[in-house]
């Protein structure tokens, strides 16, 4: 029986990059992405593996060899622009918040369930592992383009900061692709069960 189901959602690629010098979470910009099982080929969190960081301290001590399943750092055009309002400024480049990729079309994008996926036309596939928590660091960043606002991107960016990827199919992608949303069966568990 299919686990997952196509939803009639679909978001179009905005912005494609890659950081190359993994010194900040800068990005570059670039027209398409040659994609395979480690992320997007180039990119600065690109691996099988992974140290643990934050996100998992609760499970694991800091370094530690993980699965990565934050290859990819995504948002989409929708929240980055609510995110620019309750900063105050006109815009922000998606290349100083991190972003791999930027999309458009999908309400809510932050919110999308942990498990479904984000399918090329080509068949190039994306695997949402979870919501992307704000930090500190892409604040840092804007602070340097726009001095007195990067302070106020974490608060800004709650529940806005899109999703981390892990790659599926490997492939490529470009800006102006599109990519359909595949979506697992709601779960309400419960601990009292």
């Amino acid at each position: 029986m299919p686990m997952l189901s196509p939803t009639n959602l679909v978001a179009t690629i905005r912005f494609l990059g890659i950081n190359t010098t993994g010194k900040d979470l800068c990005t570059t910009a670039l027209e398409s992405v040659d994609v395979d099982y480690a992320g997007f080929m180039g990119d600065s969190h690109s691996g099988l593996t992974r140290s643990s960081c934050v996100r998992v301290k609760s499970q694991y001590p800091k370094g530690t060899e993980i699965r990565n399943t934050r290859q990819v750092s995504a948002l989409s055009t929708e929240q980055l622009t609510d995110i620019c309002r309750d900063m105050g400024l006109d815009d922000i480049q998606p290349g100083w918040v991190g972003a791999n990729l930027v999309v458009e079309g999908l309400p809510d994008f932050s919110k999308i369930p942990p498990s479904a996926r984000l399918i090329a036309d080509n068949g190039t596939a994306l695997v949402v592992d979870m919501e992307n928590a704000p930090c500190r660091f892409p604040g840092d960043i804007i602070e340097r383009h726009r001095p007195g606002f990067g302070k106020h991107f974490a608060k800004a960016a709650l529940g806005r900061r899109g999703v981390t990827l892990w790659v599926e199919r490997p492939g490529s992608l470009r800006v102006g692709d599109t990519l359909a949303l595949h979506v697992p069966p709601v779960c309400h568990w419960s601990a009292d069960q």
